[in-house]
């Protein structure tokens, strides 16, 4: 779900694109994804060659999005970094992923009795997105896993439980806009493999991930179920592989245990708000 530079298209007469959005709004969004990105910050050369702009279009949107307070410019280091107001978007997103606390507990459960980062994963309309995270300073989350995340469902247990749920178009319709870009060697690139892997994580009611995302990593999620029987969510936790395997069956139960308590907790409020 990555964004597209649009610095090598052809602008129209109104300033929208042939599919009908502002160039400069998406030029402007992609020079705030770079900047977020580099850890150092970027100088505007370095923006321009990066987005192909041209170099006097890639000032004049630095220069609103500084005066908008998304980018500050360190003189000293002549380079554009994050500025802010940046943050508050991040904190909004949190404030509009939060869950119920009943959820937020029996998550938390899964972190403690599995002793792994635990984590909460969501549709939000076509999107698989994290929507909470349990961990702690001896079981951190693993970066980038954090709440907002929502790429490379197919290389992440959680997503592989979502995915799963879906029926062959809504599936083909979303890897076809997310792509399957390789994580690591081990990341399933294929379709036809992924739909048998898949296969088998709806017959087992568990997905599992050995070094796909990440090398020496892995992951397994199970799905929470909505009152009317579908999935609506996954339940996940994360443990470098040597520990996992070492503590498979334990870990799988915390997770089976975790998803059960999220689906009842789901089935509560419904009741609650009828």
């Amino acid at each position: 779900m990555n964004a597209t530079p649009t610095g090598g298209r052809s602008p129209q007469r109104d300033g929208k694109s042939s599919s009908g959005t502002l160039q400069s709004v998406g030029r402007a969004l992609n020079v705030l994804e770079a900047i977020a990105a580099s850890p150092d910050g970027l100088s505007a050369k370095q923006i321009a060659a990066e987005l192909g702009l041209a170099l006097p279009t890639t000032y004049h949107l630095l220069t609103t999005l500084v005066e908008a307070g998304h980018v500050v410019h360190l003189t000293d280091q002549k380079v554009f970094a994050l500025g802010y107001k940046a943050r508050y978007l991040g904190q909004a997103l949190s404030r509009q992923l939060a869950v119920a606390p009943e959820i937020a507990a029996a998550i938390r459960v899964v972190h403690q009795e599995a002793d792994a980062a635990a984590y909460y994963a969501i549709y939000r309309d076509t999107e698989v997105v994290i929507a909470h995270v349990e961990d702690s300073l001896r079981r951190p989350r693993v970066q980038p896993l954090d709440v907002g995340f929502h790429q490379a469902a197919h290389a992440t247990a959680f997503g592989k439980i979502m995915l799963s749920a879906m029926d062959p178009e809504q599936r083909g319709r979303y890897l076809a806009q997310a792509g399957m870009e390789p994580c690591t060697p081990a990341t399933i690139r294929c379709g036809d493999r992924l739909e048998e892997h898949l296969s088998h994580v709806r017959q087992s009611q568990i997905a599992l991930e050995i070094g796909e995302f990440q090398p020496g990593l892995a992951c397994m999620a199970a799905p929470v179920y909505d009152p009317a029987g579908a999935v609506t969510a996954s339940v996940a936790i994360s443990l470098p592989i040597g520990e996992f395997r070492a503590r498979r069956w334990a870990v799988e139960r915390a997770v089976r245990q975790g998803a059960v308590r999220v689906t009842r907790s789901l089935a509560l409020v419904e009741r609650g708000g009828a």
